[in-house]
């Protein structure tokens, strides 16, 4: 059976020479690892490894195993099909995974904690989404599509080339990157006994919503009570404007004696999300968002007590934004990852400490911790994370809880990178317009010699509410941009999580304004650095980030002198008629166009109403099927450029949603975003 390490030397291999430089090819080939699950005994650690081929066009992920206290990884399935969404069996005796069947529809199998005996164990029409057991084994749940409306070709059979046509009567006809495609993700519970399911029963019968829910919830909605016989789940039972325009979502308890579902957040109109029984099964967590229609409020921890049928927030002091939570065996304490001042922890929360002494902070590292795995009681805590920082792809480590030391256990792209530069990250405090301290990662190329002029680039955060933190991007990757021979600068504005709410909710209603600012007093505080070549500063920037480029290209006053938009917001009552999610836009414009009083956001701080201050080359990047931002912004945009006879270009993506995620399309947009800066900054 190959390992991990062989994997990976065949890759190694595959690259041209021992370059010292990350280039965009190279980032193709680093391999990806995720979902990390620990055994039920604590002793092994299971984990995906997703690898691209470039001339393929394509990624397969493969299933590996390792010890707790790390070792050389075991390949358990690496076969040329897509093998992904492992998980113990809770006897720890099978491990079960999704794989496509004959028919080329996603099924569970399970194998052996080695890899042998792979055994299809569920025969779904149209296949598995995900799916989860029961701590007693006599149940699973999975979700599967199920069709529910009709085709035009359906309703009138006499018309059947009639297939790519809709009839549309209401909103949320499409979302993100896909149009409606008449099927709702439903939630199946079936009997199980030692590898044998029987036919799934759905539990949201004739419903037209979704659970989990799109466009990226998975197996973190679901879950199945200690004793089996209750599952929770996530929706947001709401269609048409309703859907477009509230972000109500609520946990459901489905009983599987008596049939019946009860929602235990009812009254709570934000999103309610993730739900988490206790070791004992009297108590539910979940993460709760407070405001309906905003998408990037707070994720608060919320309880409740299946006894005392009351509910209520858990860290009422905590003003920073949880998530990956989960109890310890004993119940006496919650662990949990947030963002905080630009990096995200992992804490720890004590239910039974006297007030003031419940919450202690793990980690403090430059690093961001991810998914966690916790296994044991309070006293003999055992805890594996993922970690990513701007110089290093993600990896696992085993965490000492009481020394808040982390120790790598897996090194996935070890021979890749060991020949590559590495870039130096820089904390820096910048005052803003208002007097408030600003964290400012600046990010210097390798070798990095403060007697030599660098060009420069102010990297514009996405969101709008989205931290910079210490994430290792495939694509807005700034180690590579720094290892062409680029300082970034990448400030966390107003407008970003991790330094409280407060900080956070400053950009509604104000995209034109502070955080703005902020930019600017980033890009002019590191520019009085000797090191800097103030005739060569350019802006980036992707959704939000792309909004923000396309905002300073006419308001700048000469500082750039070239830009670049991916899929970015230019005309804010365009993009409100035409994105998906209306409650985004509503919440973040404060109102609709037509309301009287006008919110001034759509004349104030709409980057086309400065068209005519625009001097400075620009390119311009946007993709056919991203939804949330849809494509006649990036046309508009370049449209104004060269009405105005300004250098630019327009690259587009008919294949890609406002991300892009095919291998040769990633490589081209790294090449034509190097070449524009060669072209227009170098």
């Amino acid at each position: 059976m190959r390992n991990i390490c062989s994997l990976l030397f065949i890759l190694f291999s595959s690259v041209a020479g021992t370059s010292q430089t990350l280039t965009p090819e190279l980032l193709w080939k680093l391999g990806r690892l995720s979902d990390p699950r620990i055994s039920p005994d604590g002793k092994t650690i299971l984990f995906n490894v997703k690898n691209y081929d470039l001339a393929a066009n394509k990624g397969q992920a493969d299933i590996f195993t390792t010890a707790y206290y790390g070792g050389e990884p075991v390949a358990l399935a690496s076969s040329p099909a897509e093998e992904n969404s492992a998980r113990w069996r809770p006897d720890g005796k099978k491990i079960a995974f999704l794989t496509a069947d004959k028919e080329g529809a996603m099924q569970i199998w399970e194998m052996n904690p080695d890899g042998s005996n792979k055994t299809q164990i569920s025969s779904v029409k149209g296949g598995v989404n995900c799916y989860g057991y029961s701590e007693s084994l006599k149940h699973i749940w999975y979700s599967s599509d199920v069709t529910l409306d009709k085709k035009p070709s359906e309703i009138y059979p006499d018309l059947p080339k009639t297939d790519g046509a809709r009839i549309i009567d209401g909103l949320m006809f499409k979302h993100w990157n896909q149009w409606d495609d008449y099927a709702y993700s439903h939630i199946f519970v079936a009997t199980y006994a030692e590898g044998s399911m029987g036919a799934g029963v759905d539990i949201m019968p004739n419903e037209r919503w979704d659970s989990p829910m799109g466009p990226f919830g998975g197996d973190e909605q679901i879950a199945f009570s200690p004793d089996g016989k209750k599952l929770a789940y996530t929706s947001k039972k709401l269609n048409g404007t309703a859907a477009a325009t509230s972000t109500n979502s609520d946990i459901y308890i489905y009983d599987l004696n008596s049939g019946k579902t009860s929602n235990i957040t009812e009254g709570m109109n934000g999103y309610d999300t993730d739900p988490v029984w206790s070791p004992d099964g009297n108590k539910i967590l979940w993460l709760s968002m407070e405001i309906a229609g905003y998408e990037s409020d707070r994720n608060r921890l919320f309880q409740y007590d299946f006894d005392s049928k009351k509910k209520g927030e858990v860290l009422s002091n905590f003003d920073y934004p949880v998530n990956n939570m989960s109890w310890t065996a004993d119940g006496k304490s919650i662990l949990f990852t947030a963002s905080k001042n630009a990096t995200k922890q992992i804490f720890i929360f004590d239910m039974q400490a006297k007030a003031g002494a419940e919450l202690r902070q793990i980690t403090n590292d430059q690093a961001d911790y991810n998914d966690l795995c916790v296994f044991g009681s309070a006293k003999t805590l055992m805890v594996i994370a993922s970690r990513t920082d701007m110089t290093m792809p993600q990896d696992l480590y085993n965490v000492d809880v009481k020394a808040g030391t982390a120790k790598m256990i897996t090194n996935v792209n070890e021979k890749l990178l060991a020949p590559i530069k590495k870039c130096t990250v820089a904390k820096r405090m910048v005052k803003t317009s208002d007097g408030k301290d600003m964290l400012v990662w600046v990010i210097y190329p390798p070798d990095f010699d403060a007697n030599k002029k660098y060009p420069t680039l102010l990297y514009c955060q996405g969101g709008p509410q989205s931290v910079v933190s210490q994430f290792y991007s495939f694509r807005w990757n700034f180690s590579l941009m720094a290892s062409q021979g680029y300082i970034v600068v990448a400030p966390n504005r107003r407008g970003l999580p991790s330094f409280g709410e407060e900080w956070n909710d400053q950009i509604a209603g104000d995209w034109g304004g502070q955080a703005m600012t902020d930019l600017l007093s980033a890009i002019d505080d590191v520019s009085k650095e000797p090191y800097v070549d103030k005739d060569k500063i350019g802006a980036v920037g992707a959704s939000f980030g792309g909004y923000s480029v396309y905002w300073l290209a006419g308001h700048h006053n000469k500082r750039f002198k070239t830009f670049i938009s991916h899929c970015g917001v230019f005309n804010l009552e365009s993009e409100y008629m035409a994105t998906e999610e209306i409650f985004f836009a509503h919440h973040d414009m404060s109102g609709n166009p037509w309301d009287s009083p006008r919110p001034k956001s759509f004349d104030a701080f709409s980057p086309s109403k400065y068209v005519q201050n625009w001097d400075t080359p620009i390119l311009v990047i946007h993709n056919e099927k991203d939804f949330r931002v849809p494509l006649n912004q990036g046309m508009e945009a370049f449209t104004a450029a060269q009405l105005r006879n300004i250098p630019s270009r327009f690259l587009y993506f008919p294949d890609e949603g406002h991300h892009v995620l095919k291998p040769q399309n990633g490589v081209l947009w790294n090449r034509v975003f190097f070449e524009w800066l060669g072209r227009t900054l170098k």
